[in-house]
């Protein structure tokens, strides 16, 4: 990695979380001698971008390169150790740099959170990634590192307190401030788009498993939350959207990991929503609306009516106020199968799919260059949870605004 010219470029950098990811670099990143650089398609908007993050970036070279330019690309990726990607819908525009990438031996990092995308990649480009070299660690945002660390966190933890680890693990969004960017709302299209054409994507979406490799022995049931009650909690609990893809991602960490969590590991999300019938009656909302959206965007002219002329466009987003005034609180609860129990909270102080979501991959990109050899982790498609240790969550708590906290613990 030390004879490549940068150590990181940010690809799709005019991109909404492209652009806050590079104001992340220049203004809050502290980690010394980092070889950075700015790619695109656009070199008008790059260097526009350049010019807004003032002198501090003068220094900072551009790339340009457009996401269907397979040489370009292969350019590129022979100047650098890593790539991060915020080029979304991934579906439509990630293929060709995660293909170059993965054959010549190029780190990469993202924030997708589209598992139909992640399913074929892996399928198609997996063996690429261990002959090279290349470690390509998917969904480096919100979703789903503080479901997918939080986890890990908790089982060390449960691990150094009772000696083994927890075979079922709860995570309950207690607060969450933030709102959706057209981005966001574009993947999320996409990928029920692509579902309503075929009936083998549609089973692939209902499946909890679908990132695990064939073969893997979990085969629990995995709990979908609708409108529960949790007694654990004193709440009621509604469904979390962002559970189709974390839970996926948490599952393929337990099947892949040298030490999984359990053999027959449970895992599930859910929104706190408070006690009592008024508690009910917002799970119950939740769930109504979920269900609406899904039925909506399954309906071809409905969904272009919303995307045209209601819902965001790629590019808008959150403003720096609406960004700054975000945060997320969650607690976990874990159980191993003596009944011993541990509480765990992970905290973000920023909107978490883009204030939280830039420094979270910005760090992660950072942690895979400078403290993950290839020796300690080959190529190969892995989840944050599998490729990162102790050392990257105590850079998420001192450079992206994030906390890990153990709240309590009982012995069974």
């Amino acid at each position: 990695m030390g004879s490549k010219e940068f150590d990181i470029v940010i690809f799709g950098a005019t991109s909404f979380v492209g652009q806050i990811l590079s104001r992340y670099f220049v203004n809050d990143c502290n980690e010394p001698d980092l070889k950075w650089a700015l790619a695109g398609r656009s070199q008008n908007k790059l260097r526009e971008l350049k010019s807004d993050l003032g002198h501090q970036a003068n220094a900072v070279p551009i790339f340009v390169a457009d996401s269907f330019d397979e040489i370009a690309l292969k350019n590129l990726c022979a100047r650098t150790s890593l790539v991060i990607s915020t080029v979304g819908p991934y579906a439509l525009y990630g293929d060709t740099l995660l293909r170059v990438c993965a054959q010549s031996g190029t780190d990469y990092c993202d924030l997708t959170g589209e598992p139909l995308w992640i399913r074929r990649m892996m399928s198609s480009y997996e063996e690429d990634a261990k002959r090279s070299g290349a470690r390509i660690v998917n969904s480096c945002g919100f979703d789903s590192i503080p479901s997918d660390l939080g986890v890990k966190f908790l089982q060390n933890k449960a691990f150094e307190k009772f000696g083994t680890r927890c075979d079922k693990v709860r995570l309950r969004v207690k607060g969450i401030r933030g709102s959706a960017s057209g981005g966001t709302i574009a993947s999320g299209v996409n990928t029920f788009q692509q579902a309503a054409k075929d009936h083998e994507l549609r089973r692939e979406l209902k499946d909890p498993y679908s990132l695990c490799p064939q073969g893997h022995r979990n085969m629990v049931r995995q709990d979908e939350i609708n409108v529960v009650y949790d007694k654990e909690f004193k709440s009621w609990v509604g469904p979390f959207v962002m559970a189709a893809i974390n839970t996926r991602i948490v599952l393929r960490s337990n099947a892949i990991s040298n030490s999984p969590y359990a053999e027959q590991f449970r895992y599930d999300e859910g929104w706190l929503t408070g006690d009592g019938g008024k508690g009910q009656k917002r799970a119950k909302r939740l769930l109504r609306y979920l269900r609406a959206a899904t039925v909506l965007i399954s309906i071809t002219p409905i969904r272009v009516f919303f995307t045209r002329f209601v819902l965001p466009r790629p590019g808008d987003g959150p403003s720096l106020d609406e960004q700054i005034s975000g945060f997320y609180d969650f607690r976990l609860l874990g159980r191993t199968s003596h009944g011993d129990e541990i509480r765990v909270k992970v905290m973000g102080d920023r909107d978490p799919g883009y204030g939280s979501t830039a420094k979270m991959l910005g760090q992660a990109g950072i942690s895979l260059v400078k403290d993950i050899s290839k020796e300690s982790v080959p190529g190969g498609f892995w989840t944050p949870a599998t490729v990162f240790n102790d050392e990257f969550i105590e850079r998420l708590r001192t450079n992206a605004g994030m906390s890990f906290e153990v709240l309590s613990t009982i012995r069974g």
